[in-house]
């Protein structure tokens, strides 16, 4: 009964969205869109289901050049490859420590040691490490919200060029008590505190270009897809979450010194209805001082 409830349901879920059923032979046909979905009976009675794609409804769509789909998601984790000179840092850590005047005139707003120091002051004693910036990888996650994605066709649908427009989301979860603290120059320090949660977050407005390669454009579900190219972003917001039983939880919004522009390289692989995506920054996170560059990896759902 239970069964016979759940099936009922299905179909009615169905015809409203859209879905054609047709019935001849006690075979029943459902269609959504390209995907067509057969029930009928074996040499036992039993019902049996097939489900398979519509060649016919696929190639009416590649009559089109320009193809849409709105609201591409992915969901991800991410990372950054540290090159940062910790060990100048700590040579200028140890120099600052013994000539406080020397400290104001070595201040710098590069990527070089003098810089790093300048982001991130240590003393001599307690010189700066790469573990104090270590992730939490499982949870520095990375959600992108595509407003839309087009496909334009290049050559007979199988090279072709897919851009879009979106919303990265991009979060940090520090391992390690580190704050930043919002001002000119902004300073990040060795915090006294065991925060539960410290993470910094950034969010980017970005326009990915990508040169797409579709090995079954008349069979979608059994074509390997591959993309490759490049996106700019411009950072939007910025904002350090933590929580601690001492303070509570303590939100801070700042641009904390973080690059504006990011360039990145971005891709994704993958076969039928799964798909894989990956970013790359060609720029780093930050300004200056810290030469830490972010990469994403995850899943994409709805995507070409």
């Amino acid at each position: 009964m239970k069964c016979k409830a759940l099936r009922w349901l299905l179909l009615l879920l169905l015809a409203s969205v859209g879905v054609r059923a047709q019935e001849k032979d006690s075979l029943v046909k459902i269609q959504v869109k390209g995907l067509v979905i057969l029930q009928g009976k074996d040499a036992k009675g039993k019902r049996v289901f097939k489900i398979y794609n519509d060649t016919a409804y696929a190639r009416t769509k590649l009559r089109k050049n320009l193809q849409t789909k709105w609201f591409v998601f992915d969901l991800g984790f991410n990372n950054y490859i540290d090159r940062s000179d910790y060990t100048g840092a700590v040579s200028y850590a140890y120099y600052s420590a013994t000539n406080p005047y020397l400290a104001d005139i070595n201040r710098s707003y590069t990527y070089s040691a003098s810089g790093l120091n300048t982001l991130a002051p240590r003393t001599g004693s307690t010189p700066l490490t790469p573990s104090e910036f270590k992730l939490i990888t499982g949870k520095s996650v990375n959600v992108n919200i595509w407003l839309f994605q087009q496909r334009l066709n290049l050559y007979r649908h199988k090279l072709n060029l897919i851009y879009s427009l979106g919303i990265e989301m991009n979060n940090y979860r520090f391992a390690r008590n580190i704050t930043y603290v919002p001002g000119y120059p902004t300073e990040i320090i060795r915090d006294s505190i065991n925060f539960s949660k410290n993470k910094l977050f950034a969010e980017y407005l970005s326009v990915p270009l990508m040169l797409n390669f579709n090995s079954n454009p008349a069979r979608p579900s059994k074509a390997f897809k591959m993309s490759m190219g490049v996106m700019g972003g411009y950072l939007v917001k910025a904002r350090t979450k933590q929580i601690s039983k001492e303070r509570g939880k303590v939100k801070k919004v700042d641009d904390f010194n973080l690059n504006k522009w990011k360039v990145s390289l971005t891709g994704d692989i993958g076969y039928g209805p799964f798909k894989l995506y990956g970013n790359f920054a060609l720029t780093p996170l930050h300004d200056y001082g810290l030469e830490q560059y972010p990469f994403s990896i995850g899943i994409r759902f709805n995507g070409f």
